[in-house]
């Protein structure tokens, strides 16, 4: 059996295409850089994260883009032996404006090189590339309009896109405004049997998401929504282990087989719904009816946990190291950093060899330049295991290992150094932005590694150090996981929690701090 979700961890929104025998997601990252995620698969069992292709700033420049801001729901498509992915980075998201750009890039392979980005429009988000089988190309997005009375989501549009001339051209259509869901967004489109099927996401990405599919004889519609929609929702089924579920995306393996991948949230079973995982990707398979709608295969409209496999051949990659021990000349596609690129300016692995050696930049609140580095947490159960040599002079200057949902919410298990302690290690707390210092000093000696480790059981997380990496001794008290979920409070967020290490200095004197080595365990829960 398949066991849901298939790309586990923050992997949302994906858009999912087939090229011969080979398989790609592509999922938002957000304010993460570099930009996209692509996954690889041969079987749809089986997924490797493979390249992020918006790699350098002249395509994507993140620095000073809200939290939950930025890459918001990529898409793929390939025609005639180029790849396309549409992307909007969205820079502005306070009240009721969206201050956001759409762009294209293009590549002859899916690891690259990918173009520079034109420019599409800032209408809206989730925008979709159609090739149609008369070479012509249309862009579809939803619309956001903020005026008073008015919906927020106001349908779907599309627009001729002109390859030759590399932009947008002749009129723009409202094709739908959705059902009575509601907000009515990502837009994918495919052609069958003689029909442009639409399929979207509606109802919020929350516990009220779906997945709604209509459909036209004409690109430009109009187009009839499925009599029985959604396809995919637990918005009625609220204790299902896969909550949140909607805005899919369709793919026809080579033996004529439909699935659908989709979004979902693993809740804490605490009674809080709080998904400190974040929005997650798993796989349904779909069948086409007799009269030309797209039903579950498992039947109901709930997604299940476990599917069969396909009936593609085996193709299992090596599993990823557990430990990561700096040696390579560049950070494995697991690394990503804050809002902007890792450059020799403030990281390096070559400066102590075997070491990643990060030098001290601004705080963990800013949106700007920080100094770290970052991977998605992926379990219920797992363990972060790090070794840090740091000299701090300053209370200013602060390094550690941080678990981290965005500059309002982290843990942060930090060395720093005080006039009365010395050099010493400390958890800081920021709790919707309210900062806290658990009363738990720990005086480190000068000139002396220290090992920090995080270990996260469902809702509770628990940190410790050692000197010798053998025996380890608790830091602090039992956190709580559900802080770090998009839903925490109610803030309207989109990631999920990372896990990282990480180096400041408000002194400004970049003073550095070498990490020996990085070790994230998964458990095994289901």
């Amino acid at each position: 059996m398949i066991q849901n979700p298939i790309l586990r961890g923050f992997n949302p929104d994906a858009s999912i295409i087939r090229v011969e025998d080979d398989y790609y997601i592509a999922t938002s990252t957000f304010e993460w850089f570099p930009g996209v995620l692509i996954h690889h698969s041969k079987d749809l069992m089986n997924w490797r994260p493979l390249t992020r292709p918006l790699d350098r700033v002249s395509q994507l420049d993140l620095r000073g883009v809200p939290s939950s801001g930025g890459i918001w729901a990529p898409s793929l498509s390939y025609s005639d032996g180029t790849f396309y992915l549409c992307f909007t980075n969205v820079v502005g998201r306070k009240g009721v404006y969206k201050d956001l750009h759409n762009y294209i890039v293009t590549a002859p392979s899916i690891e690259g090189p990918w173009s520079e980005p034109t420019y599409l429009n800032s209408s809206g988000f989730d925008h979709f590339l159609f090739h149609d089988t008369d070479g012509r190309k249309y862009l579809f997005n939803m619309q956001w309009d903020f005026r008073k009375n008015k919906r927020r989501f106001a349908g779907i549009i599309m627009q001729e896109f002109c390859l030759a001339e590399g932009k947008l051209i002749g009129e723009i259509k409202l094709v739908t405004q959705g059902t009575d869901l509601g907000v009515t967004e990502g837009p994918m489109v495919y052609k069958k049997d003689g029909y442009y099927y639409l399929l979207v996401a509606e109802g919020g990405t929350g516990p009220m998401h779906a997945a709604t599919l209509m459909r036209a004889t004409s690109v430009d519609g109009p187009y009839e929504v499925d009599p029985d929609y959604p396809i995919i929702t637990t918005r009625n089924t609220p204790d299902h282990p896969l909550q949140n579920a909607g805005h899919g995306s369709l793919v026809e393996t080579q033996l004529g087989d439909w699935y659908m991948v989709f979004i979902c949230s693993r809740p804490l079973q605490d009674g809080n719904k709080l998904s400190p995982l974040g929005r997650e990707t798993s796989l349904q398979k779909v069948l086409w009816t007799t009269d030309g709608w797209l039903r579950l295969a498992a039947g109901g409209k709930q997604p299940q946990l476990h599917i069969p496999e396909t009936d593609l051949a085996p193709y299992p990659f090596a599993p990823d190291p557990v430990r990561d021990d700096f040696d390579a000349a560049s950070l494995s596609v697991h690394w990503h950093t804050l809002r902007v690129p890792a450059d020799e300016s403030w990281l390096s692995l070559s400066e102590r060899p075997g070491f990643l050696r990060l030098k001290g930049r601004e705080s963990l609140t800013s949106l700007h330049n920080q100094s770290l580095v970052a991977r998605r947490i992926q379990s219920f159960q797992c363990e972060m295991v790090t070794c840090v040599a740091f000299e701090p002079v300053s209370f200013n200057q602060m390094a550690g290992l941080v678990l981290y949902y965005d500059e309002s919410d982290h843990y942060y298990l930090r060395i720093s150094h005080d006039e009365q302690l010395g050099k010493h290690l400390a958890v800081i707390v920021s709790d919707q932005g309210q900062y806290d210092e658990l009363d738990v000093y720990v005086p480190i000696p000068q000139e002396e590694r220290i090992y920090l480790k995080a270990a996260m059981n469902f809702d509770k997380i628990q940190f410790s150090y050692s000197t010798d990496g053998q025996s380890w001794q608790p830091m602090g008290p039992t956190l709580y996981s559900g802080n770090l979920a998009d839903s925490y409070q109610r803030k309207l967020s989109f990631t999920g929690a990372f896990v990282g290490i990480c180096a400041q200095d408000l002194r400004g004197t970049r003073l550095y701090a070498d990490f020996d080595f990085f070790e994230y365990v998964s458990g095994n829960e289901s």
